[in-house]
């Protein structure tokens, strides 16, 4: 089975690059060192210690398959690459929430990067699929489980 294509930018590239080597150099250390302390209490069958040490272990192992993957299947939207004259992952476009009156501004990132307190939304989010090929001026109807909620294309940019 072919695995799924992940988009990021370099930024997001870098990011997980980083967190993978954390959790190989530093964080496995620590776990180990934490199930080392857990078992010097004996009795490993109420040792809950040595259980949140060994979970905390197997969620660590879990990330590290989980970057390696992601990262092994990264297709990166390169800069260059991006156009300004329609709406593609990578582009920041400034949104007038037509029914708010408010200006919004997003950056489209493929699913591994999105973070909406930073305003990074996946190209995969119903705000994300509905602006995708859009043009600035071009207002769009996006499905949201409040209901329709209509945006406006004032900018696209890098």
């Amino acid at each position: 089975m072919k695995s799924r294509e992940i988009l990021l930018t370099l930024q997001g590239i870098k990011r997980l690059e980083e967190e993978l080597i954390h959790l190989k150099t530093v964080r496995r250390r620590e776990v180990a060192q934490r199930i080392k302390q857990a078992l010097a209490f004996g009795d490993l069958s109420e040792n809950a210690e040595y259980d949140e040490a060994k979970n905390e272990q197997a969620f660590i192992e879990g990330r590290i398959v989980s970057l390696e993957n992601m990262l092994k299947n990264a297709k990166i939207i390169d800069d260059e690459d991006i156009q300004t004259d329609t709406v593609s992952v990578g582009c920041t476009v400034n949104l007038l929430d037509v029914e708010f009156d408010e200006i919004i501004e997003y950056t489209i990132v493929g699913s591994a990067e999105a973070n909406p307190s930073e305003n990074k939304i996946s190209n995969e989010s119903p705000v994300g699929k509905a602006l995708l090929g859009k043009r600035v001026g071009d207002e769009v109807a996006v499905n949201a489980p409040d209901g329709v909620v209509p945006f406006k294309v004032l900018e696209i940019k890098k």
